[in-house]
């Protein structure tokens, strides 16, 4: 059966050479071109057949003497081969001879194919990581212009091999911290570039993306202490320089309690003030707050209700943190303001906010004894619509209206004010004004 397979491709090889050999230079020239087409028949019917053992030698023979340009499928099916002989040699010079005769099959057909190199590229890299992914050193030096001329067309394996590749360098002293970093960042930017053609690859590239991020948070190589030592001198060499600061910003940000630094606020303070917006003003005001720095947190906050593309639930969420930052710091017109607008905007804040302007009211200073009374029944109106507005805030309206109502007056208290439960009463305190109705503790 053997030798009856062997007879049909050699016929085909003869036909083939007869129909082709006027090609010529494709296939070389003369007796060489005879027998470039003789070879190429004998190892690709082999080939279709899976019979790669027979295929083999013929396709050493065709490599041999055709010139690159009689096939792409020569360098295709070459890898193929030589990954199969890779799988059943056991001599490890022998299997690292394979994988160079892998690779150098890829220089070739990308020196004659140019137009497939992306892929081309992208495959010789993952072949590097398949058979010498353990070697760190050689992953890092020699995927690296791979990656680099790839740049956003570089397959999310080739990126996150690198970067541990680097990582394994950096825990062994072979690379510096900044040599790290802006590996991290290399390939943050390619995936950043990269164009997703369908929901697939855009998942994918999410997924590529969220493992580069965990790998250089676990490394602990952007430690805070590292990133100031690195960043500190040149931001304060070049602060306005906005690719330096968005970097900053960015690698701060994704480190473990790297937030409360004089560096990291710059930084964003510089952003800010070349892209100002709602987000990145209300991020300041966080920053601020976090430092106590109360004036310039709350003009930050008050900035960001102002720019238009914070929208109608955005601005309620900042009305709402507004009045709780205002209240907390003492600042009660501010807090009463804010709070009354995050009830006009509500969008899921109104409870909250009622909450604000009970505790407002509870904590006002009065001047007449009705009025002293009085702030009190107010707090308790706002209570209620706190938990009316929002049920989640039952018990803590509750709560509130209980340690309230124990400075209600006692009704004869109330009756020599001529004022009788159920009463309406209007009460002003604390700049603040409020329609109530009066309450005694019988």
């Amino acid at each position: 059966m053997k030798r009856l397979t062997f007879i049909a491709v050699a016929f085909l090889a003869i036909f083939a050479g007869q129909s082709l050999f006027a090609q010529g230079s494709k296939y070389g020239h003369g007796a060489d071109s005879a027998e470039c087409i003789k070879y190429l028949s004998y190892y690709t019917e082999y080939y279709k057949q899976k019979n790669y053992e027979s295929a083999l030698p013929n396709w050493r023979k065709a490599y041999a003497v055709c010139p690159a340009t009689a096939s792409q499928n020569m360098f295709i099916h070459g890898t193929t081969l030589m990954t199969n002989l890779y799988k059943k040699t056991k001599d490890a010079a022998a299997r690292e001879a394979i994988v160079d005769t892998i690779l150098t099959l890829q220089d070739q057909r990308m020196a004659t194919y140019p137009k497939k190199k992306v892929d081309i590229l992208n495959n010789k890299g993952q072949y590097m990581i398949n058979y010498r992914g353990s070697d760190a050193a050689y992953i890092y030096k020699n995927l690296s212009p791979i990656v680099d001329e790839l740049g956003a067309k570089a397959n999310g394996s080739l990126m996150v091999n690198l970067l541990q590749s680097a990582i394994t360098l950096y825990r062994e002293n072979q690379l510096s911290t900044d040599e790290v970093i802006a590996m991290y960042e290399k390939v943050s930017a390619n995936l950043e570039g990269a164009t997703a053609k369908n929901d697939t690859e855009a998942e994918e590239n999410a997924k590529v993306k969220a493992t580069i991020e965990s790998i250089f948070a676990d490394s602990k190589v952007a430690s805070c202490e590292n990133l100031i030592a690195i960043f500190g001198p040149r931001f304060e060499a070049d602060p306005n320089n906005q690719t330096l600061v968005t970097k900053i910003v960015k690698l701060m940000s994704s480190a473990e309690d790297c937030a409360n630094n004089d560096l990291y606020l710059k930084a964003v303070t510089s952003m800010y003030k070349s892209e100002p917006s709602a987000r990145s003003a209300y991020f300041l005001y966080r920053l601020n707050a976090a430092r106590d720095n109360v004036a310039d947190a709350g003009r930050y906050l008050e900035e960001a209700i102002s720019y238009p593309d914070a929208d109608d639930a955005t601005k309620a969420q900042y009305y709402y943190e507004l009045a709780l930052f205002a209240y907390k710091n003492s600042m009660k017109s501010k807090a009463n303001e804010a709070a009354r607008k995050a009830v006009e905007l509500d969008c899921g804040y109104a409870g909250k906010s009622y909450m604000i302007l009970g505790n407002l009211w509870a904590s006002a200073t009065c001047e007449s004894v009705e009025n002293k009374w009085a702030r009190y029944w107010a707090a308790t109106d706002y209570y209620q619509k706190a938990r009316n507005a929002d049920p989640s805030l039952a018990d803590e309206a509750a709560s509130s209206i209980a340690s309230v109502s124990r400075y209600y007056p006692e009704a004869a208290e109330a009756f020599m004010y001529d004022l009788s439960a159920g009463q309406s009463y209007t009460v002003s305190c604390s700049g603040m004004s409020a329609s109530t109705t009066v309450r005694v503790n019988r």
